[in-house]
C-alpha cells in the first residue's frame, strides 16, 4: 500500500476525526479510503445509468416482464 498527504483547513480535519469516532473507524486513513470507494461506485454508477439511458429502448417493464425475470431467478437457485 502507498502513501499520500494531503493538507486539510482545521475545520476538515476536525470533521474527519469527528467522523471516525462517530462511526467507528479506526484510523483517519480507512474513513478516507470509504469515502474513495464509494466514489467510486457512484461514478461507475453514473456510467451505468448514462449508457441505459443512451442505449435502444427494449421491451416495457411491465408486470409481464418481472414474473418472467422471477421465474428465471427461481430456476437459477435450483
Amino acid at each position: 500500500m502507498t502513501t499520500m498527504n494531503i493538507s486539510l483547513p482545521d475545520s476538515l480535519k476536525s470533521f474527519i476525526d469527528d467522523q471516525v469516532i462517530e462511526r467507528g473507524y479506526g484510523t483517519s486513513s480507512e474513513y478516507v479510503r470509504e469515502l474513495v470507494r464509494r466514489d467510486q461506485q457512484r461514478q461507475q454508477l453514473r456510467a451505468l445509468l448514462l449508457a441505459g439511458a443512451a442505449s435502444a429502448p427494449t421491451a416495457p417493464a411491465d408486470a409481464d416482464y418481472f414474473d418472467s425475470l422471477r421465474g428465471r431467478v427461481r430456476n437459477q437457485r435450483g
